[in-house]
């Protein structure tokens, strides 16, 4: 007798676990949300909101297929980056991350997913935290070395929010202290503490050339004012306020037709300018290249779900120059610009990476409704396997937001 009551007892226990379990894995936010973004911004009017969703998951379903990889250890998952010579770096891993969170819902595995992210992102922690990771790993796993990317690094933090909403934090993973953790160490290794700009890297020292340089793309305002939200101690504002001042000089002085930012920006503490030719990554470093490329969508990010006035004066004169200089064809949009907002000679072909960013920013006005709408029906026609992972992974993040179903922490 007292055996059978040891094994009802187990039994309900058992029971009770696996409702456990499955409680803690329901999507509390699933996609789609359909969000109420900020009074006065559009989405794709041509199509129904149905539709928009299945475009979403369609290539959902190609672009995990195709980019998650199982890690090094079994309950590990990475992006693919695609490249020779590195498997995976931060910003994919960011990337991956944001986009499994909000596809929740629809995609039941998110989940076990988001959390192979996760370990394989802890697992390649970088020299200065436990909570950074180490940009870039190629064959085996192994690290390229162990400094940081800081865009990959405010990307997993803010999906760490994200997830703190989505599952809560009573299971094995309590991702909201996960993420205070985070962002303590990027505001400690990854923001200059004199002008508040953010740095390149976790390795970049007070007498390092580049201390008062910057990533156009590693301004995040709406990541930022979520993050002022953990802390809560001013910091994260003053990096706000900071940017947008500054990103409001590079536009009235380097671009004032186009409103464009170069990819590098130099000597922020004196006099701000775009980086010289070959100044980091290419003879472009100064233009709008494939990093400056992801500030309409990053920018547009934070008047979508904050409303914010800033947001909205810089990436309406954006607008108003792509539509200009493309006559209203998105079939004209070339991959770079110079701040004059001409093409850069000979690159007149289609990168999502571009094409996707403009149509997040289309989203602010209502004027912008048949120019958006025509961006909508040209990103979705490419194929997934004529690009390669960063515009794929832009493509799929921006196509959440434009369709609808991007919120906040």
């Amino acid at each position: 007798m007292r055996n059978y009551c040891n094994y009802k007892w187990f039994k309900s226990l058992l029971l009770l676990a696996l409702v456990a379990v499955q409680v803690n894995a329901q999507s509390l936010k699933p996609f789609p949300q359909h969000s109420s973004y900020s009074s006065g911004t559009i989405r794709p009017s041509h199509l129904p909101q149905q539709q928009l969703d299945k475009q979403v998951t369609v290539f959902y379903d190609q672009w995990k297929a195709r980019y998650l990889k199982t890690g090094c250890n079994k309950n590990q998952y990475y992006i693919w980056f695609e490249k020779p010579g590195k498997e995976c770096v931060s910003e994919g891993q960011g990337y991956g991350m944001l986009i499994t969170v909000l596809m929740a819902g629809y995609d039941k595995a998110a989940k076990t997913t988001f959390d192979g992210l996760y370990h394989y992102y802890k697992a390649h922690p970088a020299k200065t935290s436990p909570y950074l990771m180490a940009w870039a790993q190629g064959k085996s796993c192994k690290d390229l070395d162990r400094s940081t990317a800081t865009d990959g690094d405010m990307d997993i933090a803010y999906s760490l929010l994200l997830a703190a909403k989505q599952w809560g934090n009573n299971g094995q993973i309590n991702y909201l202290q996960e993420a205070k953790s985070m962002i303590t160490a990027i505001i400690q290794h990854e923001i200059n503490p004199i002008t508040y700009s953010v740095l390149l890297s976790d390795a970049i020292e007070h007498d390092s050339r580049d201390y008062f340089d910057m990533r156009s793309s590693d301004f995040m305002p709406a990541h930022f004012k979520a993050f002022e939200n953990i802390l809560k101690d001013g910091k994260w504002q003053k990096v706000i306020n900071n940017n947008y001042r500054l990103f409001g000089l590079m536009q009235n002085k380097y671009s004032p037709d186009a409103g464009i930012v170069p990819d590098f920006i130099r000597n922020i503490n004196k006099l701000p300018k775009p980086a010289q030719a070959n100044y980091l990554e290419s003879a472009y470093d100064g233009f709008y290249n494939y990093n400056a490329c992801r500030v309409p969508w990053r920018i547009t990010s934070d008047y979508l779900l904050y409303g914010d006035k800033r947001a909205l004066a810089m990436v309406t004169k954006i607008n108003s120059w792509i539509r200009q200089t493309t006559s209203g064809n998105p079939d004209n949009i070339s991959a770079g610009y110079t701040l004059a907002g001409n093409d850069i000679k000979g690159r007149y072909f289609e990168a999502l990476s571009f094409i996707a960013p403009f149509t997040v920013a289309a989203t602010v006005d209502k004027s912008n409704q048949p120019w958006l709408n025509k961006l909508w029906d040209y990103l979705v026609t490419f194929k997934l396997r004529d690009y390669d992972y960063y515009d794929n992974s832009i493509k799929m993040l921006d196509m959440i937001i434009v369709s609808g179903n991007y919120w906040k922490p």
